[in-house]
C-alpha cells in the first residue's frame, strides 16, 4: 500500500537563479521526473544561467511535469515568461528568465541529446531530499 502524500503549500519564492533552478527540479520530480540533469550555462550563454533536464517515461507523464512545475513557479511568484508543447507532451520548454527548463519524452530527449550539445557546462548537484523539503508542508515528515 502506498503511503499518502504529504499536504503540498505555496513554495517560498526564489530569491536567486539557483534557488529558481532547484525548485523547478524539485516540482519535476514530484510528478516523477527522471535523470534531472541541471546545467549552469551562464558562461556559455548569454539568456539564461541554467537549464533544467528532465525526462518522462510518457507524453502524458512529460505534459503532467510541464504544467507541475509552471503551477508550482506560479504559486512562488515565479510564472512562467513562455511555455511551449506542453499539449503534444514530447518536449516543452519552460522559459522563466534566468532558468529554461526542458522536459522531453524520454525518445525525444536521447535525439535531440542536449546533454552533449550542452556538455561544456558545469553540472549542479541536487540533493533529492532537499528538493522534496522544497515543497512540504513544514513540521510534517518526508515519507520515506
Amino acid at each position: 500500500m502506498d503511503s499518502p502524500r504529504q499536504p503540498r503549500i505555496r513554495p517560498p519564492k526564489p530569491r536567486n537563479a539557483r534557488e529558481l533552478a532547484l525548485l523547478c527540479a524539485a516540482a519535476a520530480l514530484d510528478k516523477k521526473g527522471e535523470d534531472p540533469v541541471l546545467l549552469q550555462v551562464d558562461q556559455l550563454t548569454g539568456y539564461a544561467d541554467y537549464f533544467l533536464l528532465v525526462s518522462g517515461r510518457s507524453t502524458r507523464q512529460a505534459s503532467s511535469m510541464g504544467e507541475n512545475i509552471a503551477r508550482v513557479l506560479k504559486k512562488a511568484g515565479r510564472p512562467a515568461l513562455g511555455m511551449e508543447g506542453l499539449q503534444e507532451g514530447r518536449w516543452i520548454l519552460l522559459d522563466f528568465g534566468e532558468v529554461v527548463v526542458h522536459v522531453f519524452h524520454e525518445p525525444v530527449r536521447e535525439f535531440y541529446d542536449l546533454d552533449s550539445l550542452w556538455g561544456d557546462a558545469p553540472r549542479v548537484e541536487m540533493d533529492p531530499s532537499e528538493l522534496d523539503a522544497m515543497l512540504l508542508r513544514p513540521g510534517k515528515p518526508a515519507a520515506d
